[in-house]
């Protein structure tokens, strides 16, 4: 376990994306890798009450419901650290005072549970709500017991640090992690100013899509057909000369380890400073498997820097 940044909270330096759950993973299948992932030690759960209204005859909060209805099944509340957002569920958007106190009594609801752990902004889309009116609403989230914590998703640097400001100045909870869309070969939006401002501000990075649509999974290759696979067509997108050198190292370090490729990408992520646990999902215990080794072995200096290089 690892401590995500200034709270009480201890999580699996491996996060367990919820995204599928109600999608690509049905009830059973998703109280499968769930319960594989728990009882490797695993506790950290991530969701959003968005997901997942993109599929046909969903409305969104399908994987919070699966969620509530394994905690419930297996009588693990206490053992399992719960994240969720707010902001981005059709005909629910926005992070207007109104809206989040009202999204939160539907996230406890269908996650069946009397507080969240992690509370998400899911994303600064509307910057005509004052940052004082969001972070005053999920203070007071947090002042009733409801939200432990809460945190920031998609963010840029200076909008991220204005809200951290506001809340000092008005003494208000305070973002205390970060979701970046930040992998091997995603790596401009979070390098750099943003990184720079969590780690003096001491916010822990939990980096969304850590295996870049499961591009870094090793699973799609020059010449390769993996088009049975929802996010195929996005993975593809990183098989460019880049990608190709990604893959070849990762490969080389992988076999070197005797791990999967995909823990090798989760192990360079968790290798970054600031980087407290990536968030990877798995719609079957095959791939759960795949993610699983990351939290149990450090990359070295010389293999850290050896896929730095090639993703440059």
């Amino acid at each position: 376990m690892t401590r995500l940044g200034d709270t009480e909270l201890d999580v699996f330096p491996i996060c367990l994306g919820g995204n599928v759950f109600g999608w690509t993973a049905d009830r059973d299948a998703t109280f499968t890798v769930l319960d594989q992932y728990a009882a490797a030690g695993g506790n950290f759960i991530d969701s959003a009450d968005s997901y997942s209204a993109w599929v046909e005859g969903n409305s969104g909060g399908e994987s919070e419901t699966l969620i509530g209805e394994w905690l419930r099944a297996r009588g693990n509340r206490d053992d399992i650290v719960v994240a969720t957002k707010v902001g981005r569920l059709p005909g629910r958007r926005g992070l207007s005072a109104a809206n989040i106190k009202a999204a939160a009594e539907d996230s406890l609801r269908r996650l069946g549970v009397d507080h969240i752990d992690l509370y998400y902004a899911h994303g600064d889309d509307d910057p005509s709500i004052p940052l004082a009116e969001t972070l005053a609403a999920f203070d007071e989230l947090v002042r009733e017991g409801k939200v432990r914590y809460i945190a920031a998703s998609n963010y840029t640097a200076p909008r991220l640090a204005e809200a951290l400001e506001v809340s000092r100045r008005e003494g208000l909870a305070a973002f205390s992690a970060l979701q970046p869309h930040y992998n091997l070969v995603e790596r401009g939006e979070f390098e750099g100013v943003l990184a720079d401002l969590c780690a003096r501000e001491k916010v822990s990075v939990l980096p969304y899509y850590a295996l870049a649509h499961g591009f870094l999974t090793g699973k799609y290759r020059p010449g390769g057909d993996s088009s049975d696979s929802p996010r195929a067509e996005s993975a593809r997108a990183y098989l460019d000369e880049r990608g190709v050198k990604v893959l070849t190292a990762l490969d080389e370090i992988a076999t070197l380890r005797d791990v999967p490729v995909s823990s090798v990408a989760l192990a360079w992520l968790l290798g970054q400073p600031t980087v407290t646990a990536p968030i990877a999902s798995a719609r079957n215990t095959e791939q759960l498997a795949d993610l699983l080794p990351a939290a149990g072995f450090e990359l070295t200096e010389a293999e850290l820097e050896r896929l730095t290089d090639a993703s440059d």
